[in-house]
C-alpha cells in the first residue's frame, strides 16, 4: 500500500470519532444501530483496526453522509455542496465553507418566537462579520443596542459583550463569518461549560 493510501486510512479513525462526538452518539448507541460491536468501533476510531467497506457502509448510513466524507476523499464530478445544518441554542447554522480551521462562513437562522428572548451577552476571542438577509436583527454590542434590517451588515470585536436575536420576535436569516474562536464559541461549546445562549 502506498504512503498516500495509508495516510487516508490513518485519518479515518479520528474523523469517525469527531463525527460521533459532534452528533452526540455513544459507542453503545452506534453499535445498536449499525450492528458493529462496540469494541470494533472503538478500535476503528483509535486506529487499531483498519477501515473496510463492510464497516464504513453502515456508519455512512447511520450518519447520513456520503462514504467519501468518512474517508476524506475529494469530491469529483458533482459540483453541488451537501450542507448539513447544525442546531445550537435554538438557532440553525448552515455551513457555507468546508475548509477546516481559519475563517468559517455560515447562514444563521433565528426562528420566530412569540416573545423575543431575554438578551444574555457573551464574549469570546475573535471578530465576527454578519449580513442580514431577512427579518430584523437585534444586535447588542457593549452599551449599544442596534437593529439591523435586510441588506445591513456589521463587523465587531467579539471580546466586547454581544448578543444576537430577533428585534421583533420574527424569524431572522443572516450570513455570519467568524474565525476558529467564534466557531468554538458558537458551535462547539466544550463539555462542562454552559453554552452561549445567543448562538
Amino acid at each position: 500500500m502506498d504512503r498516500e493510501s495509508e495516510d487516508v486510512l490513518d485519518a479515518v479513525g479520528p474523523r469517525l470519532r469527531a463525527l460521533r462526538r459532534e452528533r452526540g452518539v455513544t459507542l453503545a448507541d452506534l453499535a445498536a444501530v449499525t450492528g458493529v460491536s462496540e469494541s470494533t468501533l472503538s478500535r476503528l476510531e483509535s486506529g487499531r483496526r483498519r477501515a473496510t467497506l463492510e464497516l464504513l457502509l453502515p456508519l455512512a448510513r447511520m450518519y447520513d453522509v456520503p462514504l467519501d466524507d468518512l474517508v476524506g476523499a475529494p469530491r469529483t464530478g458533482d459540483p453541488r455542496i451537501h450542507l448539513k445544518p447544525v442546531r445550537r441554542f435554538g438557532m440553525v447554522f448552515v455551513p457555507l465553507s468546508r475548509r477546516p480551521g481559519g475563517t468559517q462562513a455560515f447562514k444563521m437562522i433565528i426562528p420566530a418566537r412569540p416573545r423575543p428572548l431575554e438578551p444574555t451577552p457573551q464574549t469570546h476571542e475573535g471578530f465576527e462579520w454578519l449580513y442580514v438577509l431577512n427579518g430584523r436583527l437585534r444586535l447588542l454590542l457593549g452599551e449599544r443596542d442596534l437593529t439591523l434590517s435586510p441588506g445591513e451588515a456589521a463587523e465587531f470585536d467579539t471580546s466586547l459583550p454581544h448578543w444576537l436575536g430577533s428585534a421583533d420576535g420574527g424569524a431572522v436569516e443572516l450570513l455570519i463569518v467568524f474565525g476558529p474562536q467564534g466557531t468554538r464559541a458558537h458551535l462547539r461549546t466544550p463539555p462542562g461549560e454552559p453554552p452561549s445562549p445567543h448562538a
